[in-house]
């Protein structure tokens, strides 16, 4: 039951029902289950951060060490499983090989809705998919199914058109604020119009009812930095990004007539921006109101940095040197702190002062997101002459191709799904809080999973479309 709620979009009306069975399995231990029932037990029990060894696995190998099955889903569930691995763990790293194998070498022999499931798990293991997106996904399959729950189903579509309606709604907000700043900023000739694909970014990190005005703080906060990546990138040059970012040091409109003419009134309209948010927060009685600007101030030092290193058209010797400054410039510190923020006293001030530390977790998720829109992007940010991405880093150090040292990235990206997973696991936090920072890696991911998602957009059309306008029927 947990497992189908989850892929429905429904676990969110049972978070304390699911964590007190999983707890009731875990304290149960596992008896004498068979291969999937483990796998699916296995995959359950990790992602929530409960601990379970992976020797579960050792009973089901044959004489030469390999898991072998000739039912699909049984693979399948024991590939997504494998996919909650942590450093160190060879039998995960050898089933991943294993089922993926197997599972590509049946997939034209199986029926066409188990041939799409394996399909999509090849492409995204279970683990690593947006919750909207897999629930849309996964209502179609279930209704498919023969076997379905028609109240289940009844009340997943409902739970996923109810949502919709509200992510509608808050996007129709959001829409006349952005108007208004493109209009008094003048952003158009320099940033991208991404709006709606940065509330879809929100969206992914906090989907649920309750959150609504996290998700609407958090596009127009990032909505903002996206205009200051544009701008360090394409567009002012470095004594105006210097100036700029000298100015919002300060966080005084007077301050504004040291900036560039063309950037008086970004400046303005940020504070003013930032100040509306600090008022609706402390309306809400949230004690951590006066954080928020510090997110503005330091994406700004960060792309300023980079801004420094293009100019002198510096390549940094190691990726590890390169991610010291672009990990951050990702901007997912900063995004689940200031998450954390809007979650009010679901977050304690520990927890955002520990978010702010760039701690294991927060940093596989910067590491994922810079990695992934690198390998996406490079080409393009290269023909800009933008700063260096990691793929060149990369190909410099090893002394490498480019396609070779995008395998390489490849390969930190998932050492940094690792981290997360032995995070989840470690619990330096509470899973709520941790969970959020394993969402906005999951976003990461589908957004440059392909192609850079949310510069080229029209790639994201569909999904956008069935978050957004298309109601399930």
């Amino acid at each position: 039951m947990p497992s189908s709620t989850r892929r429905l979009g429904l676990d969110h009306h049972y978070t304390k029902q699911i964590d007190e069975l999983l707890r009731k399995v875990s304290e149960a231990g596992n008896r004498d289950l068979d291969l999937p029932t483990t796998s699916l037990q296995f995959y359950l029990l990790r992602k929530h951060g409960y601990h379970i060894s992976s020797d579960v696995f050792l009973k089901f190998r044959d004489d030469n060490g390999n898991i072998v099955s000739n039912d699909a889903r049984c693979l399948l569930r024991l590939y997504d499983a494998a996919h909650l691995r942590v450093h160190g763990e060879e039998i995960l790293d050898n089933i991943i090989t294993s089922t993926k194998s197997q599972l590509q070498c049946i997939i034209e022999n199986l029926e066409p809705n188990l041939k799409e499931e394996v399909k999509y798990a090849l492409k995204t293991p279970l683990f690593r998919r947006l919750n909207r997106v897999e629930a849309r996904q996964y209502i179609s399959m279930y209704e498919k199914n023969t076997e379905h729950n028609d109240v289940i189903l009844e009340f997943a579509k409902l739970d996923f058109n109810i949502l919709l309606t509200l992510y509608s709604e808050e996007l129709r907000d959001l829409t006349s604020w952005w108007k208004e700043f493109q209009k008094q900023a003048n952003t158009s000739i320099y940033a991208r119009d991404r709006m709606v694909e940065m509330h879809f970014w929100m969206l992914g990190v906090f989907f649920e009812p309750q959150y609504s005005y996290s998700r609407k703080m958090l596009t127009q906060l990032f909505m903002i930095v996206s205009i200051l990546d544009d701008l360090y990138d394409n567009y002012c040059t470095t004594e105006e990004g210097n100036t700029f970012a000298a100015a919002l040091q300060r966080w005084d409109e007077a301050a504004a007539e040291q900036c560039p003419a063309y950037l008086r009134t970004l400046y303005v309209n940020i504070l003013t921006t930032v100040k509306d948010i600090e008022e609706e927060l402390k309306l809400q009685n949230n004690k951590h109101a006066k954080l928020v600007k510090g997110l503005i101030i330091d994406m700004a030092k960060c792309y300023h940095a980079e801004a420094e290193w293009r100019d002198k058209k510096y390549v940094p010797t190691t990726v590890e040197e390169h991610l010291r400054v672009s990990a951050r410039s990702s901007g997912c510190m900063h995004l689940a702190s200031q998450g954390y923020i809007s979650m009010g006293d679901v977050a304690s001030a520990e927890a955002i002062e520990w978010a702010s530390t760039y701690p294991k977790i927060i940093r596989a998720v910067c590491i994922i997101a810079r990695l992934a829109n690198d390998i996406m992007s490079h080409k393009r940010e290269e023909a800009s002459k933008n700063m260096v991405s990691t793929v060149q880093a990369c190909a410099k150090e090893h002394g490498i191709a480019i396609e070779q040292a995008t395998e390489k990235l490849r390969e930190l990206i998932e050492e940094a799904w690792m981290d997360i997973t032995e995070e989840c696991l470690r619990q330096p936090q509470p899973m709520a809080l941790l969970s959020r920072a394993v969402n906005l890696a999951r976003t990461m991911e589908f957004l440059y999973k392909d192609v850079d998602g949310y510069t080229e957009s029209y790639s994201i059309k569909g999904t956008l479309d069935s978050l957004y306008v298309n109601l399930v029927h």
